[in-house]
């Protein structure tokens, strides 16, 4: 393996689905593995800029890396039936893939909805999670993030060209992150659409709507105390985005409150979520990681 490629990795799931996952780094590394799992319908490669810091062998010991595509995202197979686009399924397809790469252990990175599958996996595999990074994401999900996303998952438009991607993302998330160049939301927009056939289709499945369908106005949305108990006994590094619409920061002060080894990291004219890269970003989240191996078990 070279310093800047990384190994596809497919695992049969339950229903029969192949899911996939990228590898990085050292398979056989005696460091802790980092699991990286993205948000509602994003992929493995938001996280291709932290796999690729954290695998550098001139700045940390040999480490494996994995980044997840939930069914249904990135290169995992589409299920027929969008009532198992579940966390309790994805959990479940996570706990198979991480069974086939013989990974028990490990710090689990989320980014928002892969943080509440980090939570409920901490507290039903007591020791599996060693150490958690949260980004953007916490107990109390605000109800105004969560109808900007259900207003666009699954409703893009197809765009003609890369270009015309990138101004509808642009279109979309420039007030939450105003500060991000052309190239930025080129990359973004190479992240959200792929080519197929000549022309763009989403890199999920739109029926992921779906999921979003019960939430409403008026709907109640059940916070997630509960599940982030699990995560008192380990470190937990939590990322906001300053201009983040669903994760408050009267919740992120409570987190703190309530957990006796939580460290915050806010990123500054980003929203919902923070992106993982940046020299500011890598730093924070290397030293987080050593933090967590340097701990007794």
């Amino acid at each position: 393996m070279t310093r800047r490629s990384y190994r596809d990795i497919r695992v049969q799931a339950n229903h029969g689905l192949l899911l996939h996952a990228r590898s990085y780094g050292d398979t056989l590394a005696t460091s802790l593995p980092v699991i990286c799992l993205p948000g509602l319908a994003r992929h493995a490669g938001d996280f291709h800029d932290i796999a690729m810091a954290l695998t550098d062998p001139d700045e940390m010991q040999p480490r494996h890396v994995v980044a997840v595509d939930y069914r249904g995202r990135g290169l995992s197979g589409y299920d027929p039936d969008p009532g198992n686009y579940s966390i309790p399924v994805e959990t479940s397809d996570l706990l198979s893939l991480l069974a086939h790469l013989g990974i028990s252990r490990g710090i689990f990175i989320g980014t928002s909805r892969g943080g509440i599958i980090t939570m409920g996996l901490s507290g039903a595999k007591p020791g599996m999670v060693a150490g958690a990074v949260l980004n953007d994401i916490g107990p109390v999900i605000e109800r105004e993030g969560l109808l900007r996303i259900k207003s666009y998952v699954g409703r893009l438009r197809q765009p003609r060209d890369l270009h015309e991607a990138a101004g509808i993302v642009e279109g979309l998330f420039g007030a939450q992150f105003p500060n991000l160049s052309d190239r930025d939301w080129q990359a973004w927009a190479r992240n959200t659409w792929e080519e197929k056939e000549g022309r763009l289709v989403l890199t999920y499945d739109p029926a992921l709507a779906r999921t979003l369908e019960p939430i409403g106005p008026d709907s109640q949305i059940p916070d997630l105390w509960a599940a982030f108990d699990g995560l008192k006994n380990m470190p937990v590094l939590v990322i906001r985005g300053g201009l983040s619409d669903l994760l408050s920061e009267r919740t992120v002060a409570e987190m703190i409150r309530l957990h006796p080894d939580l460290d915050l990291v806010t990123v500054p004219d980003q929203g919902h979520t923070p992106l993982l890269r940046g020299d500011d970003m890598v730093a924070a989240i290397r030293r987080f990681v050593e933090r967590v191996e340097s701990r007794p078990d």
